[in-house]
């Protein structure tokens, strides 16, 4: 998340604009203390709603697991799965490559 100050926005507004087009969020503050939260817009945030949209997101970024996310939806982690699935976001994140090495080194 980039912290972007009120003067240096009032400055350059295309520091604002290349942050949330590279859909990063942006903090914008005043005297070193936030003041907002600028979001890029999307069609998730519209069919989800922003918080939603927001936890997705963090999800997807692996900033939340599947437990977290679950607690922040409030339904289980098998409702969870579901969702995620419905959405095409991957639930479970893992390689095979690594176990074939590990099968080719056991046969």
């Amino acid at each position: 998340m980039q912290s972007i100050g009120i003067k240096e926005l009032q400055k350059n507004p295309a520091i604002l604009t290349s942050s949330l087009e590279a859909h990063e969020y942006a903090m914008i503050t005043k005297r070193s203390k936030p003041i907002g939260l600028a979001v890029a817009f999307d069609d998730d945030i519209l069919t989800l709603g922003l918080q939603k949209a927001l936890l997705f997101d963090a999800y997807k970024n692996s900033l939340l697991s599947l437990g977290q996310l679950s607690q922040s939806l409030k339904i289980s982690k098998k409702e969870t799965m579901k969702v995620l699935s419905l959405l095409a976001i991957d639930v479970v994140d893992y390689d095979f490559k690594d176990d074939l090495k590990d099968l080719d080194s056991f046969i």
